[in-house]
């Protein structure tokens, strides 16, 4: 079920994910192809402070996966609400305040990004400062819409998701088109296009949190403050992620303005453009890797863990590696999107498209272990990794390759830097893995002492009848062997049975859909736990009983023969997913 969860997840993650992409990618395109060489490199020169505002938002998403994932994945309810909050004042609070520094101080800005200062010799200041101001304006919509993925994600909404990037494209499309051929607003006209498209997905994405059915719920009261702190602290890796790029964006313009002028810096931009719209994978793989992570790392969930992690190297090695073939075969078709009125520029940004993708694969392992570890506390190891992976490494080796290169230099840094990344991760598994082991478990980098142990846990998967009666008496037995008493057996087998066969009779049956049951049964510090996770349609097994109480006390037997004989029970659907906990 896992290796399902997070296939679906993933399309859908690289689908948000694309949500700020999509709309850079398309006004470069336009600008590129109808505003000229100057209007790209001013574009170029914008990019830091596009990323810079990705950051807070990034660093909210992320404190949310890992806060509301705790939550949810411990039926803290109240928890759930209050994350929900903290997260939707902070990210208004923090769009507001942007906006209004951004709008006062653009000038100085554009002049510290690199695009010279104001005067009739310099146009690209002026193209560089039109862009900010459009861009600025949709701030608002951008950072909420960012943290809006986490919660339809946790939620199971996928195609709403799915949904509002698709009308965000399409709008962005029509209203750079409109500026071209009817309002000629120039660049500032791109970023309104921009930001209009933004508002457009926010309106799609925002259409579930008025459900009645909605799992979030803004309290009245005010901030609480250890939920504020959670998200901060669980979100602070991610700022690391997003400012090492910030800062690597702005170290590369450096370089290669001085290298080849404002052409480089307008081949870069194209460079980046793709580079960003290739990351939506990596970052994809990241996300959901962070989420589950939370999810099973507060479970203490060691099996799902390592079943995770292989997950992560499968995909990022699968997808990426499909990724890189087709940037390698279609740099020169991609680059014609951008700048095919330019030679010069083509080919600088050929080249670097062609070398920058052989840094895709060893970039999606290391964005997909980092989130991981931020996901199972090791917040230290990923903003390590970040700094390394995403500006140390490719710096140093910019600084280096450019001084015998050029720009050469810069392009192969990306894979230098993401190269050197991933291998001192196995050096960090090296020492706390003896000997040095290849396998994507050993990377998980799990206590020896975390989650149950082999002999106090009892997993299986169910695909049919006949295997939930084999997990009910499976069950049965393995609370024998651990000398739990007959009575605790039966009770446990009688559990496992009502329930998952009421699964596979009806949830099996109410659509086409492949389905399964994951029993896991755990006894540990004198407590039993049995958790039953299913991926069928929404089923709370505890308000059916609520809905039922006046209903003749003969129906509906197995559900409450089971609610009565356990100590307390817990239900929860996140992530499109059936979670029932019977604490025995």
């Amino acid at each position: 079920m896992l290796q399902k969860l997070f296939k679906r997840m993933l399309a859908a993650q690289i689908v948000s994910a694309m949500t700020v992409t999509l709309c850079m990618l398309i006004d470069s395109i336009m600008i590129g192809r109808f505003l000229g060489v100057d209007a790209m490199a001013a574009y170029g020169y914008t990019a830091p402070v596009l990323l810079a505002f990705a950051a807070p938002g990034a660093m909210i998403a992320a404190g949310v996966q890992v806060v509301c994932g705790r939550t949810m994945g411990s039926g803290d309810r109240e928890g759930t609400d209050a994350c929900f909050t903290v997260s939707v004042r902070l990210t208004l609070g923090l769009a507001v305040a942007g906006l209004v520094l951004v709008l006062c101080f653009a000038g100085p800005l554009c002049t510290l990004l690199g695009a010279g200062r104001p005067g009739p010799g310099n146009p690209v200041f002026a193209l560089t400062k039109q862009y900010l101001t459009g861009f600025i304006i949709g701030v608002p919509a951008f950072l909420t819409a960012q943290i809006m993925v986490p919660y339809l994600q946790m939620a199971g909404d996928r195609k709403r998701l799915v949904a509002a990037v698709v009308l965000m494209t399409v709008s962005d499309v029509i209203f750079d088109l409109l500026n071209v051929f009817v309002f000629h607003g120039g660049t500032f006209g791109m970023g309104l296009a921009s930001s209009l498209s933004y508002y457009a997905a926010l309106l799609v994405g925002s259409g579930y949190f008025l459900k009645k059915d909605c799992l979030f719920h803004l309290q009245p009261w005010g901030l609480r403050l250890d939920t504020l702190r959670a998200i901060l602290t669980d979100g602070i890796p991610t700022v690391v992620n997003q400012l090492s790029l910030v800062l690597l964006v702005f170290l590369f313009n450096r370089i290669l303005r001085a290298a080849g002028g404002n052409v480089a810096v307008a081949a870069y931009s194209v460079v980046s453009t793709v580079s960003n719209l290739c990351y939506a994978f990596s970052s994809g793989i990241g996300s959901v890797a962070l989420m589950l992570a939370a999810i099973f790392y507060a479970d203490e969930d060691r099996s799902a863990l390592l079943v995770l992690v292989k997950t992560i190297f499968y995909y990022a090695v699968v997808i990426l590696a499909w990724v890189t073939a087709v940037v390698l075969l279609s740099a020169k078709p991609l680059v014609g999107l951008f700048l095919a009125e330019d030679p010069e520029a083509v080919k600088l940004a050929a080249r670097g498209l062609r070398f920058f993708s052989l840094c895709l694969v060893p970039c999606a392992l290391n964005t997909g272990l980092k989130f991981y570890y931020q996901g199972t506390g090791r917040v230290r190891l990923m903003e390590l990794i970040s700094l390394l992976q995403n500006f140390l490494l490719p710096a140093l080796a910019a600084l280096v390759l450019s001084r015998f290169s050029g720009t050469t230099g810069v392009w192969l840094s990306f894979v230098c830097g993401e190269s050197a990344a991933f291998l001192l991760i196995c050096l960090r598994v090296r020492q706390k893995r003896s000997p040095l082991s290849l396998r994507p478990m050993d990377f998980a980098l799990l206590a020896p002492d975390f989650g149950a142990a082999p002999g106090e846990c009892y997993e299986c998967t169910v695909f049919n009848m006949d295997d939930a009666v084999r997990a009910s008496n499976d069950a049965a037995d393995f609370c024998r062997a651990h000398d739990q008493g007959e009575r605790m057996s039966f009770l446990v087998g009688l559990c496992i049975e009502e329930i998952v066969c009421n699964i596979v009779r009806y949830g099996f049956n109410a659509d086409k859909g492949s389905h399964s049951v994951d029993v896991r049964l755990v006894f540990r510090g004198g407590e039993g736990l049995i958790r039953i996770r299913d991926n069928c349609a929404h089923f709370d097994p505890l308000r059916y009983l609520e809905l039922h109480e006046s209903d003749d006390r003969t129906s509906h037997m197995g559900i409450r023969l089971v609610m009565s004989s356990v100590k307390e029970a817990s239900y929860l659907n996140s992530l499109g997913l059936n979670n029932l906990t019977l604490r025995l």
